[in-house]
């Protein structure tokens, strides 16, 4: 396992820790003035942020190839993220169900899943 992929791991696992910890508090400080809890809320934010510090440090490092390779899954992903999450959101105005915004990152993150899988294919 290399360099990048350890910090995403150990990102994502402090992000799942924090999260289910700043639940459990917001569930016992209910009575908790809106500032303390809002607080708490966005204690999870802080790993969000290590993992995007990472995505950018490592993408730093890459070569011209595989940098182009990133732009291009990103680009993809961008524009089908925004094509996914406003068609939906067109839906929610006839009758779909609401889906909460936290559903958005992981829609992009698929998306640039799909984006490299594309990108790569297309380089070989």
């Amino acid at each position: 396992m290399n360099r990048f992929n350890r910090e995403m791991a150990a990102a994502m696992v402090l992000y799942a820790v924090v999260l289910l910890a700043s639940q459990f508090a917001l569930i016992y400080l209910a009575d908790a003035n809106v500032y303390l809890r809002g607080v708490i809320v966005l204690i999870p934010m802080i790993p969000v942020g290590l993992f995007c510090w990472t995505v950018v440090r490592d993408m730093r490092r890459l070569d011209e190839m595989y940098l182009r390779i990133q732009f291009e899954a990103l680009g993809f992903a961008f524009a089908a993220s925004a094509l996914l999450t406003f068609t939906y959101g067109f839906l929610e105005t006839v009758g779909a169900p609401h889906i909460p915004w936290l559903w958005v990152w992981p829609v992009m993150g698929a998306m640039w899943m799909v984006g490299l899988r594309i990108a790569r294919r297309r380089y070989q």
